[in-house]
C-alpha cells in the first residue's frame, strides 16, 4: 500500500521510498560532505519527500527554500544557511516559471536537478540502494538525535525571515506529542496542500503521517481551488491539512459530494473564520480542528482535538510542553506567551556566516504572541505583540481590525497596517482586495456590531490583488513597503492629517493596479 502519493498518481510504498532515498542520496553524497547544509527548492510532491530522506540517509541537512519569496530573499536564505548546493527540478522550474530565480541562484550556488541525478543512476547504484535498504546500518552513521535535521525560514510577515534550525529530536518529539494528544488511526488518509518549506506542511502534512503509518497525498499548489476538492474526493482523503484561507476556497468551490469523505480539517497558520466554518458545514460533515504553532517549535504548540474541540480557541497545549504568560506593558487584551519543551528549536542561523546560535533545552521560547488560557486549559490567541497600533491612549490590535474586515467582507483578503504620521501618532490603514470597499460600507456594517471606534481603520486602500505568502497569509512586509510608497505619491498630505476626528473624515484611496507579488519590489 502506498504511504506517499502525488497528484499525478506517482506513489511510494515504505520500501520504495527507502530504496529511492538511498539511490538518490548516494549521488548527492558524491557532491557534498557529511553534515553539509543542502538547499531543497521543490514543491510538495513525492519527489520532494524522496529528496529530503535522501539527504537524511547520508547525514546531510536539508535547508528548505521558499521559492515564492523572490530572488533577493532566496539569496539571503542561501547565505544564511551557508549553501553551496541547491536541489531542484527542471520540470518544476518550467511550471513555476522560476528561470530568472535559478539564473540568479547559479551565481552563488551550484544548482542540481533531480532529473539529471536520476538519469545518472546505474544498475550498480540501484543494487547498492537495495542492499542499504535491507541493511541500513551499513551506510547510516547518524547517531546524534540532537544534530540538525532541517533549516526552515520563518514567514517574515513583519520583517526579514530567520533561519530556524530544528533537530531530529525536535521534529520527532513534536510528532510524538501530536500522537499523544490526538488518537490517530492508521486508516486515515491525509491530504496536504501546504509547501514543505513551511513547518506545518513539513511536519503536520508530511512527516507525521509517513512516520505514523498513515498515507499522505501531496498536492503541489494550494491555489488550485477548483481541482483540489475533486482530488480530495478521488484520493479518499479523510484529513485535510491547510490554512483557513485555502480551506475556505475549497469549501466554496466544491460540489456537494467532493468533501463528504473528510472527517477532519486541521487548520493552522492563521485564525479560523466563521465563514470557513459555515462553508464546511454546508458542504461536509468534517470537524474543523484549529491549532497553533511556530516554526521554532517544529511547529505545533496547541491543537483542538475531536473529543475536546472549542471554537474560538486553538486547543490545549501539547503534552510535554509548558506555557507561561507574562504581562506586556501597555497591552490589556492578553499576556505574552512563552513556551518550552523538547520540540523547541536548537537556535537560529546567524546572519554573519558563523553558524547557529545554541539554545539551552530548558530555555523558554518567546512566541511574540499575546494569549490567554481559560479555566479548562484552552489557549486563546489574542494577537501578535508587534502588530499593535497606538491610537490616542489605546493600544489597538491590527489582527482585530483584520477580523472585523473579514466579517464585513468574508470573500476578500485584508491586511491592517499602522502607519506613522508626521505628528508621531499612528493611523490604521486597511488594505483590501474587496471590490468597492470603502469606509462608508465598513461604517454601515460596523455600527450595529458595537465595534469600538478605535478598531475602525482611518483609511481604506483598495487594491486589485493583495500579496500573499505561500500559506495564504498577507505578506505584510511587502504590502507595507508598497503602500507607504504609493500613499506618499498619491496623497502626500494624507499621512500628515490629524486622525482624532475618526473614521468618516479622511478620504478613501483606491489603487487600481495590483500590488506586486510576494517578495517582489516595484
Amino acid at each position: 500500500m502506498p504511504i506517499v502519493q502525488g497528484r499525478e498518481g506517482e506513489a511510494f510504498t515504505y520500501g520504495a521510498l527507502v530504496r529511492s532515498a538511498y539511490a538518490l542520496g548516494g549521488k548527492i553524497a558524491d557532491l557534498s560532505a557529511r553534515g553539509e547544509n543542502v538547499g531543497i527548492m521543490l514543491p510538495t510532491t513525492p519527489a520532494g519527500v524522496v529528496a529530503v530522506f535522501a539527504l537524511y540517509a547520508f547525514g546531510r541537512v536539508p535547508a528548505f527554500i521558499n521559492y515564492l519569496a523572490g530572488t533577493q530573499r532566496i539569496g539571503e536564505a542561501c547565505r544564511i544557511a551557508d549553501l553551496s548546493i541547491v536541489l531542484t527540478s527542471r520540470r518544476f522550474i518550467d511550471i513555476a516559471k522560476l528561470h530568472a530565480t535559478v539564473a540568479s541562484l547559479k551565481i552563488v550556488v551550484t544548482v542540481i536537478y533531480l532529473e539529471d541525478l536520476k538519469r545518472s543512476l546505474t544498475f550498480f547504484d540501484k543494487l547498492r540502494a537495495l542492499v542499504r535498504s535491507i541493511q541500513p546500518a551499513i551506510s547510516s552513521k547518524q547517531k546524534n538525535s540532537d544534530a540538525p535535521a532541517a533549516i526552515l525560514f520563518t514567514s517574515g510577515t513583519t520583517g526579514s525571515p530567520k533561519g530556524v534550525v530544528l533537530s531530529h529530536r525536535n521534529i520527532l518529539a513534536n510528532i510524538a506529542q501530536c500522537r499523544a494528544h490526538v488518537p490517530f488511526r492508521r486508516d486515515w488518509v491525509f491530504f496536504n496542500v501546504l509547501p514543505i518549506f513551511h513547518a506545518f506542511g513539513l511536519t503536520g502534512g508530511t512527516f507525521l503521517p509517513i512516520l505514523g503509518g498513515m498515507k499522505t497525498v501531496l498536492y503541489p499548489s494550494p491555489l488550485d481551488r477548483e481541482k483540489i476538492p475533486e482530488e480530495i474526493k478521488r484520493s479518499a482523503a479523510t484529513v485535510l491539512v491547510a490554512t483557513d484561507t485555502f480551506a475556505k476556497l475549497y469549501a466554496r468551490s466544491a460540489d456537494k459530494s467532493a468533501l463528504q469523505g473528510l472527517h477532519y480539517v486541521v487548520l493552522g497558520g492563521e485564525a479560523v473564520n466563521d465563514a470557513t466554518v459555515i462553508s464546511f458545514a454546508e458542504k461536509s460533515g468534517a470537524v474543523i480542528l484549529e491549532g497553533y504553532g511556530a516554526t521554532e517549535c517544529a511547529p505545533v504548540i496547541a491543537l483542538n482535538r475531536p473529543s475536546r474541540n472549542r471554537r474560538g480557541t486553538v486547543g490545549e497545549i501539547l503534552p510535554g510542553m509548558e506555557a507561561r504568560l507574562e504581562t506586556a506593558p501597555g497591552i490589556e487584551i492578553g499576556k505574552r506567551l512563552f513556551v518550552r519543551g523538547p520540540n523547541v528549536m536548537l537556535g537560529y542561523r546567524k546572519d554573519d556566516g558563523s553558524g547557529q546560535s545554541i539554545r539551552s533545552p530548558g530555555d523558554w521560547f518567546d512566541t511574540g504572541d499575546l494569549a490567554d488560557i481559560d479555566e479548562d486549559g484552552f489557549l486563546i490567541i489574542k494577537g501578535r505583540l508587534k502588530r499593535f497600533a497606538r491610537v490616542g491612549a489605546e493600544m489597538v490590535s491590527l489582527a482585530a481590525v483584520e477580523q472585523h474586515a473579514k466579517s464585513c467582507w468574508p470573500d476578500a483578503n485584508h491586511a491592517a497596517l499602522a502607519i506613522s504620521q508626521a505628528d508621531g501618532r499612528e493611523a490604521i490603514v486597511l488594505v483590501t482586495d474587496q471590490g468597492g470597499a470603502n469606509r462608508a460600507a465598513f461604517a454601515a456594517w460596523s455600527r450595529p456590531q458595537g465595534i469600538s471606534r478605535f478598531e475602525k481603520p482611518h483609511y481604506i486602500v483598495a487594491v486589485g490583488r493583495l500579496p500573499l505568502l505561500a500559506t495564504g497569509k498577507p505578506d505584510l512586509a511587502n504590502i507595507r513597503r508598497t503602500v507607504e510608497q504609493r500613499l506618499q505619491r498619491l496623497a502626500p498630505r494624507m499621512l500628515d492629517a490629524r486622525i482624532d476626528r475618526g473614521l468618516a473624515t479622511e478620504p478613501d484611496i483606491k489603487i487600481s493596479t495590483h500590488l506586486p507579488a510576494a517578495g517582489r519590489r516595484d
